[in-house]
Parts: C-alpha cells; structure tokens; sequence
C-alpha cells in the first residue's frame, strides 16, 4: 500500500516556476514509476511525466516537453516535478500517481490528492 501527498502548487505569473512534490508513505515506493497528471473541470485527466522506480527512464507530454522536469529521490521517497516558463494554459490540479510508466492514467493504481496550479496572464 503506498499513500501519496501532493504539495507544491499556487498562483505565479505567466513564466513563473514552480516545484511540485508528492510524498509517498510506504515501503514499496521504489517498486512504482510514478507519473504527474493533470486535470481542469470539463476535461479528460492529461498525461503531463512519468519516470520509471530507479529514475532511469523520464517521459513527457509534449505540451510541457522543455519546460518540466520530473525527477525522484527515493531515500525520501518523494518525486518532484520543476514547472518553468508556464503558461496561462497550465492551469489545472495537478495529482500525482504510483503504477506503471505509462501516460494512460488508468496504469496507475494510487493516487494523491491534487494540488491546485493557477498561472495568471
């Protein structure tokens, strides 16, 4: 069983940065990938980076590919994603996830409680 808890999000401005990060209890976190999702009312949950258990392998949408960087400590057990340059339309809650490296959110089987990222224009 892993818990996980987002954190990390809030209002910046157009170009700003911001450092998401997801603490997971549990002593099989470094059994999972984990993946960054996110998600606006109205919407389908999107696909924003995965990396794999070891941190070996990372994945990006191509919306964000440049911009984000997800990256994980294990001896923390916490995975972090870096957000620069964002834009108005990044927008969303944004929840982390344990599964398997995939962008298909239904890979994944725990999941934090979102935090909120709002980018003012």
């Amino acid at each position: 069983q892993v818990q996980l808890v987002g954190s990390g999000g809030g209002l910046v401005q157009a170009g700003g940065s911001l450092r998401l990060s997801c603490a997971a209890s549990g002593r099989t976190f470094t059994s999972y990938s984990m993946g960054w999702f996110r998600q606006t009312p109205g919407k389908e949950r999107e696909f924003v980076a995965a990396i794999t258990s070891t941190g070996g392998s990372t994945y990006y949408a191509a919306s964000m590919k440049g911009r984000i960087i997800i990256y994980r400590d294990n001896a923390k057990n916490t995975v972090y994603m870096q957000m620069n340059s964002l834009k108005h339309e990044d927008t969303a809650v944004y929840s982390c996830a344990g599964g398997s490296a995939s962008t298909n959110w239904n890979d994944y089987r725990y999941w934090g409680q979102g935090t909120q990222v709002t980018v003012s224009s």
